[in-house]
This record gives C-alpha cells, structure tokens and sequence, in this order.
C-alpha cells in the first residue's frame, strides 16, 4: 500500500496561483475526485497534500480548503505540508496558529523558482529554526546549484527534519547527472535529511525511458539508503512526464531488486514515522 506525500491539488474558483498561467498543461483543475480515481486503482490508501505556491493572501485558505476535502466520503487527505513565508516577521505567530491545527504535519517555502539568497537571510534561518521541537517537517524545493543552501539550513538547524523533494530537482534531459551528484552526496550526510522519490518523470525528455532514471535513483538509493526515502505521485505535475500509473510503474521497476520490507519503507512506513500519520 502506498502513502503519497506529494499531492497538490487545485481548484481555481477557490484560489488563486498565479504561476499556472506559464504551464498551460497544468492551468485546469485538478481535483480530489479526479485524482481518486486514479490512485485507489493504484493502490495508494493515504495522500498528503503538498502546497501549491498559491497567493500569499490565500495560504491559510488553501490548508482550510484541504482539510474540508479531507472530511468528504473516501478521501485519501490525512494531512497537508502547508506553505509558509519564514522570510517574514509574521511567521512565528502563523506558526503558533498551525501548532493548533493538527492537520498541517509540515511546512514548505518554494525556492527553486525565488533568489539564491532567500534562504540566507537572517531572519528566514532564525524562524527556520523555530520548528525544532514542534514535530513539523519542513520540504526543500530547490534546484542542484541551490543544494548548498538546503544544506546550511539542515547544518544550522539540526533538530529540524528537513526534506529534499523531487531527488534535488535533477536537469535528467539536459545530462545534468555530474552537476547534481555532487551536492546530493554532501546533503544527504546530514541524518535529518530525508530524500523523497518524486517529481523526476517531469525533469526528463518527452520520451523518457526507464534508463534514464536508473542513474539518478541509484544515487539516491545510494547516498539516502531506503531508511531516509519516501514517495511521492507530485500529481498533477507528472501529468507532464507520463501521469500518475507511468511513475508508479517506473518506481516499482526502479524497486524490483530492493526487498519487500525496503519497498514498504519507501512506499508508506518511512512516510508514517516522518509525518506522524
């Protein structure tokens, strides 16, 4: 059974995102029922949701409108990774705001898509920080050459959990294998790192094919080992390399020599223990 960590969801008469206007094969929406669907066949029984950068002004309404989902008949929501703004001096009385609502499990801040140095500010670091002891997890999005970044977060918080989404986010059509084995070595030596096995399908050509993912996963198996890996569709997004069974598909090929109990760390307890579900 499959635990999906990386969900995102969008209902555009609800909310407002304001970069799906650059990829117009992911400007629709892209429903919980439409996604359903799809992954019960799949065998995926629980979903958290990943933020999905939408306005600044309707964060707190996209976490309400997710856990209202979760509360319909046969939903697969148990929780959210909701997005915050730790560059802002609002962000320690949002946080005291989400310690209150158990359905947020983590936090992420999109970083692959804002300057190099949002994440070196004084005051992002001091409230990054802030979630040791709070049991939030906090997602790192960010592209090969901004790895080191995420490291000097992991390094400066140590009791944080942090994790790498989307395998560092690996150029897979342009060859960029060398540029990114480096620092995802470096990062994953620090132990509260965990990797997750996801968003890569998109990364390649139009007509990617197992063999070009083997390399990427096996450096990741590698450098993480399947304690510190978890699993993620990044649905609706890897519509864009094949759909949510062509990356199933290719991650159970990718696991066809790892054991049974490895593949269930990968595909559910790994994602239970780190998110307390």
């Amino acid at each position: 059974m499959i635990v999906d960590t990386h969900l995102h969801l969008i209902y555009r008469d609800r909310l407002s995102y304001p970069w799906l206007s650059s990829v117009p094969p992911l400007d629709a929406d892209f429903t919980q029922d439409l996604y359903a669907r799809e992954a019960r066949r799949l065998g995926i029984v629980a979903a958290l949701h990943m933020e999905v950068d939408v306005a600044e002004s309707d964060i707190a309404r996209e976490t309400d409108m997710v856990k209202a989902l979760s509360g319909e008949e046969g939903s697969l929501l148990v929780g959210a990774i909701a997005a915050c703004r730790p560059e802002s001096p609002d962000f320690p009385a949002y946080l005291e705001t989400v310690l209150a609502n158990p359905f947020v499990r983590g936090f992420r801040r999109v970083l692959h898509v804002m300057p190099d140095d949002l994440s070196e500010g004084a005051l992002f670091r001091e409230n990054i920080k802030r979630l040791a002891g709070t049991g939030l997890n906090f997602d790192l999005c960010v592209l090969p050459h901004q790895i080191d970044k995420a490291i000097a977060l992991a390094d400066l918080a140590p009791d944080v959990s942090f994790v790498l989404d989307h395998c560092g986010v690996p150029d897979i059509k342009g060859g960029g294998f060398d540029v990114w084995k480096g620092p995802v070595t470096e990062i994953a030596r620090r132990p509260n790192m965990t990797v997750k096995l996801s968003g890569i399908p998109a990364y390649g050509s139009e007509n990617w094919t197992l063999e070009d993912l083997k390399p990427y996963f096996a450096h990741v198996a590698e450098s993480f080992g399947f304690e510190r890996m978890v699993w993620g569709s990044d649905w609706p997004v890897c519509t864009l390399g094949g759909g949510l069974s062509t990356w199933i598909g290719a991650t159970q090929a990718l696991l066809s020599g790892v054991s049974l109990e490895e593949k269930r760390r990968v595909f559910s307890e790994n994602a239970r223990r780190l998110w307390k579900l």
